[in-house]
């Protein structure tokens, strides 16, 4: 299967599986996601496919350009493309009869013909139990101490040490190396990076949301990927 789309992270609540068991979800809303551009190897390098998402008021004119070449006339908020290369034996290339231009794509495991400017319904592309991964940016901490950052114990309180209890300790080295090494452990900024959680399953798919057990990346509202796990 290699089913594709983008949306935003929705509520957290819960649902109950065919066992009869508890597991947490996380809603994916999908609405106004659409197709707007194929990125092949021959032109570009790479194959993928980029999606526009979230209907606004007002766009920027960069995106309303990209928006207007496909022939799209909802104004969106993101445009994001999703990388396919691990995908290429399932999803080919539809082109016009001169076979000059890219007018969408097609995905043979889905039956599904999926030309530019047109809206992706995740009914189209997900089922109910496969497994998905989810892309985002996690949520920033800030400036963060090394207990929070990287589980440090601190330092004991005893013998007049008020000081120390969070300090992360020596990081010095003898002559040889003389330097820190790079990657040591220390306090910096926490969070705000691109996290990737794989195998999740979908409990539920709609006309324009998706259900998944478990966590997903980043703050509610946040721009999410979503994708089939890579055979």
């Amino acid at each position: 299967m290699s089913g594709f789309i983008l949306g935003e992270k929705g509520t957290f609540s819960q649902k109950f599986d065919e066992k009869g068991q508890r597991l947490p979800v996380t809603e994916i809303l999908t609405s106004s996601c659409y197709l707007i551009d194929v990125k092949t190897k021959e032109k570009d390098g790479y194959f993928a496919c980029l999606l526009g998402f979230k209907q606004v008021k007002n766009t920027k004119k960069p995106v309303l350009g990209k928006l207007v070449k496909a022939g799209v006339k909802t104004p969106l908020h993101f445009l994001k493309e999703i990388r396919l290369d691990d995908f290429e034996n399932d999803i080919s290339l539809i082109k016009d009869e001169k076979g000059d231009k890219v007018l969408g794509v097609e995905v043979k495991s889905l039956n599904l013909k999926l030309k530019i400017g047109q809206q992706i319904n995740p009914r189209l592309m997900f089922k109910t139990g496969e497994k998905i991964m989810v892309s985002g940016v996690s949520k920033g901490k800030g400036f963060a101490g090394v207990v929070k950052r990287h589980n440090f114990s601190g330092g004991p309180r005893t013998h007049g040490q008020s000081d120390r209890e969070r300090a992360p300790g020596s990081i010095g080295q003898n002559t040889t190396p003389g330097r820190v090494f790079k990657g040591k452990r220390m306090a910096g900024r926490m969070g705000g990076k691109r996290v990737t959680i794989k195998n999740l399953k979908v409990m539920d798919v709609g006309d324009d949301y998706l259900l998944v057990a478990g966590l997903v990346p980043g703050a509610k509202g946040g721009l999410l990927e979503v994708i089939n796990n890579p055979n």
